[in-house]
């Protein structure tokens, strides 16, 4: 067994979301794979079991736990997939669903499972401000509160101001305990520079990991965020910048088609980490 480590979302190993990628797991069992996650120790580690000419099945383990989609993890996989069988399309078998990844030139997109958002209630939304250390005067009024899915849920708190998102620091066990309770995978903080610019970063207790520089599954959920709200026109090609306040630069495209159902394409570079 094979042992990769890749960078996504970026283009030089120093940025982007370092993850671990098994090309074939074939014959690892739950408690292998949760092992070999916890001694890679990236917020993610994907394993991946061929299933048919260009096809696998694939899980996503953090170092405390698998977890349903990983979107650095899938854009790192399916470019060292593409580095040792040639680009093209790879269709990955995820927990949450089927993943369609197309590759070439060292960059990878992925397309989401359906979308969704809901309503966070309002006892908990206020939780969830004090975790974060914000309050009501932080939030953006035009990009409300809520948990967004494209594979993973990710609250979506918006900051009227880029200090504030810069100057993130939040009650770990308080949130870790919020996040545990309400099935919720990372945080996503963001503000909005432009109509199609955004930058954001991802508190990520659950796996283990205090802050995630990238994070293709958040990005998803936050593009199907948008256009169900009707806060951006769509189709719409987005550009999500994570990972600067931390020294890790990711830059995430973010592709929406009019059509409300369909999946959301996010497309990332990634390298090879010596």
């Amino acid at each position: 067994m094979e042992i990769l480590r890749y960078a996504a979302f970026t283009d030089v190993p120093s940025g982007g979301n370092p993850a671990g990628v098994v090309l074939d797991a074939t014959g690892l069992d739950d408690a292998q794979m949760q092992r070999i996650a916890a001694e890679v120790g990236y917020s993610e580690t994907a394993f991946l079991t061929p299933a048919g000419e260009r096809a696998a099945a694939v899980r996503y383990f953090s170092p405390r736990a698998e977890v349903p989609f990983c979107g650095h993890a899938t854009i790192a996989s399916a470019v060292a997939y593409a580095e040792r069988f040639g680009p093209g399309p790879i269709r990955l078998a995820a927990p949450v669903g089927e993943i369609a990844v197309d590759t070439g030139d060292g960059r990878a997109t992925l397309r989401t499972v359906a979308p969704a958002t809901r309503a966070i209630p309002a006892e908990v939304g206020a939780r969830l401000l004090e975790a974060l250390r914000y309050t009501s005067e932080d939030l953006d009024p035009e990009l409300p509160l809520r948990a967004a899915f494209a594979g993973a849920w990710h609250p979506v708190v918006a900051l009227r101001r880029r200090e504030r998102l810069a100057g993130l620091g939040y009650d770990e066990p308080a949130l870790a305990a919020l996040m545990a309770e309400q099935g919720w995978t990372t945080v996503d903080v963001v503000w909005r520079e432009s109509a199609t610019v955004f930058h954001a970063r991802n508190p990520f207790p659950p796996g283990g990991v205090y802050e995630d520089p990238a994070t293709g599954a958040a990005a998803g959920a936050f593009g199907g965020y948008l256009r169900e709200l009707g806060l951006v026109a769509v189709p719409a090609a987005l550009t999500v910048h994570q990972g600067d306040d931390m020294g890790r630069p990711s830059r995430l495209l973010v592709e929406l088609d009019a059509d409300p159902a369909s999946g959301v394409r996010v497309t990332g570079r990634a390298v090879a980490i010596a």
